[in-house]
C-alpha cells in the first residue's frame, strides 16, 4: 500500500486537493493522510467544512503579523516531525503557497517523492504574484511528478529542463471541485448572503469583487476602491459585493473608502459553498485571485483581472478573462464595457474553458500508480 501525505495551509489548497484526497481514500491501494499547516485559520476551517473533509492533523502554525521567513522556519521544522512519524512514500502539495514550497522542501530533504499539483504556472515576474512565483519555481526543482493543468504549463516545465516523462497534463482540480460543489448546491440552500439576495430581488446586476494580493497593498488597493466607488455612483442598476479579506492591509483601507457607500456591500469572508453560489448568480467577476480566474471561466462568467500579469494566460487567450491591472480608469472602463456592450459580454461569457474536464484527480492518481523514477 502506498502511503501519501497531502499538505494544505490555505483555502485554495484545501479546495483543489479535496477531490484528489477523496479519490485516494476510496482506493484500497493507498493510505492517504491530509495534514493542515494552519497557514490560514478561520477560512481554512470553513473550507474543510464546505468540502466535507476531516484532517488527520492540524499544525496550527499561524500567528498574528507573522513574517514569511518566520512561517517558513516553523513549517520546515513542524513538517519534518510529521514526515518522520508518518514515513510517507509520497508528499502531495498544491500550487504555490509557502506551505506548498516548504512541505516540498521538507520531503525533498528526506528523499521522499514529491507530487506537485498545479505545476508549471509562470508569470515570469518574481514579485507578481509575490511570493508565489518564486515558490512554484522552487517546487519545480524538487518535485518528482509535475501535474500541469494545461499544455502551456507543461511547456513551461519542459523549457526549464523538467524531464518529459515526469510531467502530465492533468487539467486543473478546481474543475473537479466545482463539479462536486455544483451537485451539493442542487440539494440545499445556496446560502447567498442577504445583501446579494436583496440586490438580485431589486433587479440589479451584481459585480462580485475579490482582492487580497500583497502586490496591490497600498496605492493599488486605493485605486481599486476608488474605481468601485465610481462604478457604484455612475451605474444605478448594479450592486458591488465585496467579501473582504481578513488581512488588515486589505480590510482597513477597504472599510475606510467603501464603508457606507450606496450600492456597495462589504461582507465578511464567505465559505467556498457561498462563493460558488455567488459566482453563479453574479453578472461579472472582478478579482486578483488566481482561483477565481479559473472558476469564473468554468462557470461562464466574464472575469476582469486586477493584476498587471497573470500566470493563467489561458483564460486571457480564450477570451473569457481580461487584464485591467490596478489602475482606476482601466478598471472603470473595463467594467463599463461589459455593462454596456452585450456582444462583448456574450463573447467573454461563452469563451471555452481551458482549465479541464473535471477528471484531473483521476489522471493524477493514475500517474502516481504508474510512476517510475
Amino acid at each position: 500500500m502506498t502511503n501519501i501525505c497531502l499538505f494544505a495551509g490555505t483555502r485554495p489548497e484545501v479546495i483543489k486537493l479535496a477531490p484528489v484526497f477523496r479519490m485516494l481514500r476510496a482506493d484500497d491501494s493507498f493510505s492517504a493522510h491530509l495534514i493542515l499547516t494552519g497557514q490560514h485559520t478561520d477560512i481554512l476551517e470553513q473550507a474543510m467544512r464546505d468540502m466535507e473533509l476531516e484532517a488527520d492533523a492540524n499544525l496550527h502554525l499561524m500567528t498574528t503579523n507573522q513574517t514569511l521567513n518566520s512561517l517558513t522556519a516553523k513549517l520546515l521544522s513542524a513538517v519534518d516531525v510529521v514526515l518522520e512519524n508518518e514515513t510517507p512514500d509520497w508528499v502531495l502539495v498544491q500550487g504555490d503557497t509557502t506551505t506548498a514550497m516548504t512541505c516540498a522542501m521538507a520531503a525533498f530533504h528526506r528523499q521522499i517523492r514529491v507530487g506537485h499539483v498545479e505545476a508549471g504556472l509562470r508569470s515570469y515576474n518574481r514579485f507578481a504574484p509575490y511570493p508565489e512565483e518564486v515558490n512554484r519555481r522552487i517546487i519545480s526543482t524538487m518535485a518528482d511528478l509535475h501535474c500541469a493543468p494545461t499544455e502551456e504549463a507543461r511547456s513551461a516545465l519542459l523549457s526549464e529542463g523538467v524531464p518529459d516523462n515526469n510531467v502530465i497534463v492533468s487539467g486543473n482540480t478546481v474543475v473537479d471541485a466545482l463539479s462536486w460543489m455544483s451537485e451539493q448546491l442542487k440539494s440545499g440552500d445556496t446560502g447567498l448572503p442577504i445583501p446579494f439576495r436583496t440586490a438580485l430581488e431589486a433587479g440589479r446586476r451584481v459585480i462580485l469583487v475579490t482582492s487580497h494580493r500583497r502586490e496591490a497593498f497600498g496605492q493599488g488597493l486605493k485605486n481599486i476602491c476608488q474605481a468601485l466607488r465610481i462604478l457604484a455612483q455612475t451605474h444605478d442598476d448594479i450592486h458591488v459585493l465585496y467579501p473582504t479579506h481578513p488581512n488588515p492591509n486589505v480590510l482597513g483601507p477597504v472599510q475606510e473608502m467603501l464603508g457606507g457607500v450606496d450600492r456597495i456591500s462589504l461582507i465578511d469572508p464567505v465559505g467556498y459553498r457561498e462563493m460558488i453560489a455567488m459566482m453563479l448568480s453574479s453578472h461579472l467577476l472582478l478579482t486578483d485571485s488566481g482561483g477565481v480566474q479559473e472558476e469564473g471561466l468554468s462557470l461562464d462568467k466574464p472575469v476582469l483581472v486586477m493584476r498587471e500579469v497573470t500566470e493563467r494566460p489561458e483564460g486571457i487567450a480564450a477570451g473569457g478573462a481580461k487584464l485591467v491591472g490596478v489602475d482606476c480608469d482601466r478598471i472603470v472602463n473595463g467594467v463599463g464595457e461589459l455593462l454596456t456592450d452585450e456582444n462583448l459580454y456574450r463573447r467573454m461569457a461563452e469563451a471555452k474553458n481551458p482549465y479541464g474536464d473535471g477528471r484531473a484527480s483521476e489522471r493524477i492518481i493514475e500517474a502516481i500508480k504508474s510512476f517510475h523514477a
